[in-house]
């Protein structure tokens, strides 16, 4: 029995010793990478071994448990350390790295730079990251999904770039979002809405966009904070436990929800500098738990009563530059020192600060600040505009006829050397084909005849406006494009049109706009949304400006993207059917480009531009902003195309002037084949690699890279046609990409194989191409 208790006294000595060595060998890890970051680092403050216990100071801490670093602080509010020059931020995070218990890792100011590197998800640990106020540039790394304990995550003040990773949605514990300051763009992806742990959100000053997710399945979101962004139109859905909302500065614009006066436990609302209509709740102001809030510089109406309560921690009040009429409420006068009340820029009828005369608060949600006509008048131009439209529409129908044997040549001679299989199958199989192009391009000479089932172009008064918006209602409102509203109205004949309005200078007006009215005017093509008249209003707040409204006709089956991912009745557009839309864009570029002298061009077409009727034929829309616009790069571009711009050869952007429209249909095309929305360049860039390894395979490789809801239907040489011609549009140099013509050449080819393979006749091209 003695000697059995001594042989356990025995291991009992081993286990001791080997778990001693094992926490020195661990020790003295820890020990040099932290000696290694102090060098890096150059600190002057000497190094003890003991780290562990080392006195935090304002730019170096750690924390340990059990003799591990569970966290590490680098930073400060004092002057914080910088990463020497010939120090690489990889390098300095790979000595990090070394540190694998890390459950908190901060690196604030030190001018780390490069891509974050994806070494980082190493640390499996890591509870809390922290790397704001850097440098870091690209993408966030996707490596970071693997961080299943991250609860917090702060990416504050760098440049990262990109769009907000939908993969965030995967890490199910995640407390703190924080993005503000960065160059992230693109939409804000729905995954964001099973972070059901999430407590903050912070987007702040980005370049993000579009309909914010349904959130109020967040229910501990305290937090939301999406200033500086391009959000919208619709408030947001939220939860009701948010502390802080502020949307400032965004394009909302429909009404506030009413929802939002019962959100007892908020504290802060910022939702000025947008362009949200409709009334205003004064329940708002007596919200229990409120101390901030900030509506100014909207649309929004209503009255104001002297005896509306006010909950009284509120210490700031901005009520100015809206359309609220009445009197400032007892509870918001200057009664105690600290409390800060703005409401200027209305038309109330206190005084103290300045108003607005109360015939301009008038005509509640005037969506647009549409401002009282003095009398009823119509244009003066309307008439010579209808003069001038019509003689410039003859005299470029005697332009356009002595094009179109020089557009088939040009057609002939393109294809005969690119496509010279595509070309002698057509020619076998229709025999009439001259006759058929020949009909095909008589459309160029026919402008007069495309807007026949149109009533004439007109000039409209903005009280015909306000009857059809009912006086630009909310409910009216559609969208914002490209620097446009878009409304949707009903003139008294019972035709439904669209209204744009625009925002212009007022002093070239007599120079330039006109002329582009004018212009407008003509375009009038069945694959168009054309413009049936205009009206021009000035700004009576701002002198230096008018608005210029378009009355376009109005398309009511949605978008081309629409029909291709969900489809009408839950039906996709069949390959038939997509070809046949493809050819209608093309057509309907071909005329924008020579239909009128002087062309349109560079119109940054995007799928989402494109419309479909009844019939399902495309109406091209939008293209008209690009006349209109003063300054082209200022519009919303989705899919910029690449190439030379900016210090272009003069000669040489005019040679190619009708190439970057070409690159835009190819990403219509590329989302046409795929079947799946295109959102970025990178997207495009990835499309069009598949699509340029599956042209070098065979027919079952290429199958299998377009929409599985055509992939059976679609015949091969269909396919490959459609796929090549993508391909050459999408080409990096102008120089490169084909003509229209060449295009439509294609289209009309990858149309009649398609009939062919399925022994039908050739209608789809008929009816795609009918005038």
């Amino acid at each position: 029995m003695a000697k059995q208790g001594h042989w356990l006294y025995h291991l009992l000595l081993l286990v001791l010793f080997i778990n001693v060595q094992y926490s020195i060998q661990l020790q003295a890890s820890q020990f040099s990478s932290i000696l290694r970051i102090h060098q890096i680092l150059n600190y002057s403050s000497p190094l003890t071994t003991d780290f562990c216990n080392t006195e935090p100071s304002p730019s170096l801490t750690l924390v340990c448990y059990q003799d591990d670093i569970t966290q590490l602080h680098i930073g400060g509010t004092d002057k914080p350390p910088s990463l020497p020059e010939d120090a690489s931020t990889e390098f300095f995070l790979d000595t990090i790295v070394s540190l694998s218990s890390l459950k908190v890792l901060s690196l604030v100011s030190l001018g780390l730079e490069g891509p974050l590197p994806s070494s980082i998800a190493q640390l499996s640990s890591l509870e809390i990251l922290n790397v704001s106020s850097n440098h870091f540039t690209g993408p966030i790394p996707v490596q970071l999904s693997s961080l299943k304990n991250l609860q917090t995550l702060i990416l504050d003040y760098n440049n990262f770039t990109g769009q907000v990773p939908a993969w965030l949605g995967s890490l199910s514990v995640l407390t703190v979002l924080s993005l503000k300051s960065n160059s992230v763009t693109g939409f804000l992806p729905n995954s964001i809405k099973s972070l059901e742990n999430l407590r903050i959100l912070a987007l702040s000053g980005n370049q993000l966009f579009g309909a914010v997710p349904d959130l109020h399945n967040l229910t501990n979101l305290q937090v939301l904070d999406l200033e500086g962004n391009r959000f919208g139109p619709s408030f947001p859905s939220l939860p009701k436990k948010v502390l802080s909302l502020v949307l400032r500065n965004n394009k909302f614009q429909c009404g506030i929800p009413d929802e939002l006066v019962s959100q007892y436990q908020l504290q802060r609302l910022d939702i000025s500098l947008n362009e949200f209509v409709g009334p205003f709740s004064p329940s708002l102001l007596s919200l229990p738990s409120l101390n901030y809030l900030d509506i100014g510089g909207n649309k929004l109406t209503g009255m104001l009563l002297q005896n509306i309560s006010c909950s009284t921690d509120l210490a700031f009040v901005n009520l100015s530059s809206n359309l609220l009429t009445g009197k400032l409420p007892t509870c918001l006068e200057s009664t105690t020192s600290d409390r800060v009340v703005l409401y200027g820029g209305n038309c109330l009828s206190d005084e103290d600060q300045e108003q607005n005369p109360s015939r301009l608060c008038h005509n509640e949600a005037l969506a647009v600040k549409i401002l009282p006509h003095k009398q009823k008048q119509r244009n003066p131009h309307a008439k010579a505009l209808l003069d001038s439209s019509t003689m410039g529409g003859i005299l470029g129908g005697i332009t356009m006829l002595g094009l179109v044997f020089l557009f088939i040549k040009k057609v002939y001679s393109k294809n005969s050397e690119k496509l010279p299989q595509a070309r002698s199958i057509v020619e076998n199989v229709f025999p009439v084909n001259e006759v058929k192009l020949l009909s095909d391009a008589r459309y160029i000479s026919d402008t007069m005849k495309l807007g026949a089932s149109l009533p004439a172009y007109r000039a409209f008064s903005v009280e015909e406006l306000k009857e059809a918006t009912n006086n630009f209602d909310a409910s009216s409102f559609m969208s914002e494009v490209s620097q446009s509203q878009l409304y949707r109205g009903k003139l008294p004949d019972e035709t439904l049109v669209a209204i744009k309005c625009l925002k212009l200078r007022k002093k070239h007006i007599l120079q330039s706009y006109t002329h582009h009215i004018e212009q407008i005017s003509k375009l009038r093509h069945t694959h168009l949304a054309s413009a049936l008249g205009h009206c021009l209003e000035v700004c009576q707040d701002d002198s230096n400006f008018i608005r210029m409204y378009l009355i376009c006709q109005f398309v009511p089956n949605g978008t081309l993207r629409d029909c291709i991912a969900a489809g009408l009745s839950n039906q996709k557009l069949n390959w038939k059917q997509r070809i046949g839309a493809a050819i209608g864009v093309a057509k309907g570029i071909q005329f924008l480009h020579t239909g009128i002298v002087p062309g349109v061009f560079s119109n940054n077409l995007k799928i989402t531009d494109v419309s479909m009727d009844n019939d399902l034929r495309v109406k091209i829309n939008g293209y008209s902003l690009t006349l209109l616009s003063e300054n082209k790069e200022s519009l919303e571009i989705g899919i910029a195309s690449p190439g030379p711009k900016r210090g272009m050869h003069v000669e040489l952007r005019q040679k190619h002037q009708d190439r970057g429209d070409v690159y835009d249909l190819g990403v219509i095309l590329l989302e046409i084949i795929v079947g799946r929305p295109i959102m970025s360049q990178n997207e495009v860039s990835i499309a069009k690699d598949l699509l340029r390894v599956s042209m070098g395979l065979d027919d079952k490789a290429r199958r299998s890279i377009a929409d599985p809801a055509v992939q059976k239907e679609s015949s091969d040489e269909s396919l490959k046609t459609m796929m090549d011609i993508c391909l050459r549009c999408l080409s990096d140099e102008p120089s490169d990409r084909p003509s229209v013509e060449d295009v439509l050449w294609n289209l009309q080819y990858a149309a009649q194989v398609q009939d062919l393979s399925q022994g039908g006749s050739d209608s789809i091209v008929s009816s795609s191409q009918e005038l």
